[in-house]
């Protein structure tokens, strides 16, 4: 029987390799920096693109950020401006109001006062109304603010726009000027009364800037020929023939651009 060998030891050797720099660290680091370099370039961008008015907001909100209100930039997203005080409105719309209200009383008071203007007592008609004020100016039997089938202004109604362009002027408020005659046929296709009713509002307009009004004032000249009668069951008599000035309010001025219509300045 042959000899047993005693039992040989096994030796496991755990080789333990060396961690190598994998090289991670940086790309992070660069990762970081091309997003802040990104955000810069961004913000500059933005800046170069903003209007004084909003970077003077951006700042006032940052300083204070409850008491600014941003309105609503395009490309932002979140809330809008928050719905109006009503009291503050209702407020507002009172003196609007009032201020109308005394101007009513002093282009009356004016054609009361002023000798030069005692042609035109009979002749003004001045009402509010819920558009504003409403001034008309008419003819009346041989009195006319325009020669004869012209657009060229009397002396007295001269005057008068005069006078009232400084009234008007007590105010903040724009005007809309119009023309009307009456119903009598006029001239012909080329020059008919809806010619003869915009050129008498035109020179009304003109009257008033040379008055001093400032133009900004002027919202609308308009021509109406003889569609919108002061004497619908009189077609013909000469008051239908006036040119209309309206004082307007707020809301009016809203409404005409709510619906698409224009406000417009005309500086000569």
């Amino acid at each position: 029987m042959a000899e047993s060998k005693p039992d040989q030891p096994i030796v496991v050797k755990r080789i333990t390799a060396a961690h190598g720099h994998h090289g991670g660290s940086w790309k992070v680091a660069f990762a970081d920096f091309a997003t802040a370099m990104m955000a810069f370039f961004l913000l500059m961008w933005i800046l170069n693109q903003s209007t004084e008015q909003q970077k003077s907001a951006i700042s006032s909100y940052f300083n204070n950020p409850a008491a600014v209100d941003l309105g609503g930039a395009q490309g932002v997203s979140g809330e809008g401006p928050g719905p109006a005080d009503p009291q503050s409105q209702l407020a507002s719309g009172e003196s609007e109001a009032e201020q109308l209200r005394q101007l009513s009383e002093q282009v009356q008071g004016t054609l009361e006062s002023l000798e030069e203007m005692e042609e035109f007592r009979d002749r003004v008609k001045v009402e509010m109304t819920p558009e504003g004020v409403r001034i008309q100016i008419m003819d009346k039997g041989n009195q006319s603010m325009f020669g004869l089938g012209s657009a060229e202004l009397e002396p007295g109604a001269r005057r008068l726009l005069h006078e009232l362009a400084h009234a008007i002027a007590t105010v903040p408020n724009r005007i809309s000027i119009s023309g009307h005659t009456d119903a009598l046929p006029f001239g012909s296709v080329a020059y008919s009364n809806w010619e003869l009713s915009t050129d008498r509002a035109n020179t009304a307009r003109r009257e008033f800037l040379a008055a001093g009004l400032d133009p900004s004032k002027i919202g609308r000249v308009v021509g109406l020929a003889s569609t919108a009668l002061l004497l619908p069951e009189q077609p013909t008599n000469p008051m239908n023939r006036r040119i209309t000035i309206l004082v307007m309010n707020r809301r009016t001025v809203d409404a005409i651009r709510r619906e698409g219509g224009q406000l417009v300045n005309m500086d000569h």
